[in-house]
């Protein structure tokens, strides 16, 4: 989801080592031809999906009265659905990176297994201190309840444990020659898996016996007694993650290395065709569930998504190497670089107590205004985050504290 995710594990010692005469966080984001740039398309995707949240936690938060009834909202929302999977499948692709690294370094299945599963779990700890810092600011109208919430960072953080898991068992069992397409299609296998079982998980099969904290993992159930749509559950999400982290297994491969600009044009072509077939199977005469929720668990608008996933995908390496994207300043790619920071903070100035505007009071232009306002805050705040060098400000302002090199 978040940049930092990347720069997390990375700091696994053997492959620290490994690249010790790079810059880690820019190693993070590579171009296979030329190690040591980065790959701004990723952060320009992770660029993207910050702004599409902005924006529909701006119009979702900020516009009432007759506004919430116009088809602006509507597409705002519409255009809200992909946030969340673009981090999930942006953080998979990342996963895929590191871990085709430690394979390259000839680490072990257990060892890899073990420092993917403690990045994963370090991350599913923000998203728990996250809720808690939220409940905290909220204190007194905000019920407790609000500490068990699902959220999208607490399912990066399992995503990452459960792909931990399964690459690790694979790598244990493959034969070495063939570890590379096990772990592709294994990947493959599992996000059309999760996404299969997704429907009768939220309606037919729902594990209603359990308490509801830990059923809300399962199906978004939360303690309102049915699935919900606005959590971020195991199923259907960590779906996205599997797909990417498919993707990126491919991207990282010798060839893929070697021919950057066909792999992914490739993923463009496939997108195409991963729409159409969603869109084939949606219009079927029959459904092979009983209960069928397009919007929330279908596996056709999952496969709909990936889809676009990997047609922005092109779009952005695309926009990146030929186009303006990278050319001088892109807040795109500001942005994507601190993803995470910049998700944590603009929470607070949208739906926190210190929100710009009244909550669902304004007109479309004021919320506009505010969602520009927003932007341009958390770019300012990426920057001085990315741009300013704080160990040489700390050592100026304590002459004699020496910053760790």
């Amino acid at each position: 989801m978040l940049a930092r995710i990347s720069r997390n594990v990375l700091c696994h010692p053997e492959l620290k080592n490994s690249l010790s005469t790079h810059d880690p966080r820019r190693y993070t984001y590579a171009v296979p031809a030329a190690p040591t740039s980065r790959l701004a398309w990723i952060d320009w995707m992770r660029g993207l999906a910050c702004l599409l949240m902005f924006q529909t936690h701006c119009y979702d938060a900020w516009l009432g009265g007759d506004a919430r009834k116009t088809t602006f909202l509507m597409y705002s929302q519409l255009l809200g659905t992909l946030p969340a999977p673009l981090f999930l499948f942006l953080a998979g692709i990342s996963f895929a990176l590191v871990t085709d690294k430690l394979v390259r370094k000839n680490v072990g299945a257990g060892e890899i297994t073990r420092s993917m599963l403690r990045r994963g779990a370090e991350i599913y700890a923000l998203g728990l201190l996250f809720r808690l810092q939220e409940y905290l600011i909220s204190w007194g109208w905000a019920p407790w309840s609000d500490l068990f919430r699902v959220d999208v960072l607490n399912m990066i953080g399992i995503s990452m444990m459960l792909m931990a898991l399964v690459c690790g068992a694979t790598l244990q069992l493959a034969q070495p020659q063939g570890k590379r397409r096990w772990l592709i299609t294994v990947a493959v296998a599992g996000a059309v898996a999760i996404a299969l079982v997704s429907p009768p998980l939220w309606t037919n099969w729902r594990p209603s016996w359990l308490p509801w904290p830990i059923e809300s993992y399962v199906n978004g159930v939360h303690n309102l007694g049915a699935p919900q749509p606005w959590l971020f559950p195991i199923f259907p999400w960590t779906a996205f993650a599997f797909a990417g982290l498919a993707v990126g297994f491919v991207l990282f491969s010798d060839w893929g290395r070697e021919h950057p600009t066909k792999t992914v044009a490739a993923f463009g072509v496939a997108g195409v065709g991963l729409i159409a077939v969603a869109r084939w199977l949606d219009h079927l005469p029959t459904q092979i569930y009983s209960i069928y929720d397009y919007w929330h668990t279908s596996p056709n608008f999952f496969f709909m998504r990936v889809g676009l996933l990997l047609m922005i995908a092109f779009l952005g390496y695309a926009w990146c190497r030929w186009g303006f994207g990278a050319r001088g300043f892109s807040p795109l790619i500001q942005l994507g670089q601190t993803s995470l920071l910049v998700y944590w903070v603009h929470i607070e100035f949208v739906y926190g107590r210190f929100s710009l505007l009244p909550r669902r009071s304004v007109g479309i232009g004021t919320a506009s205004l505010g969602l520009l306002t927003i932007f341009l805050m958390m770019l300012a705040l990426s920057m001085l985050r990315t741009r300013v060098d704080w160990k040489t400000v700390v050592a100026r302002q304590n002459p004699g504290h020496q910053p760790q090199t």
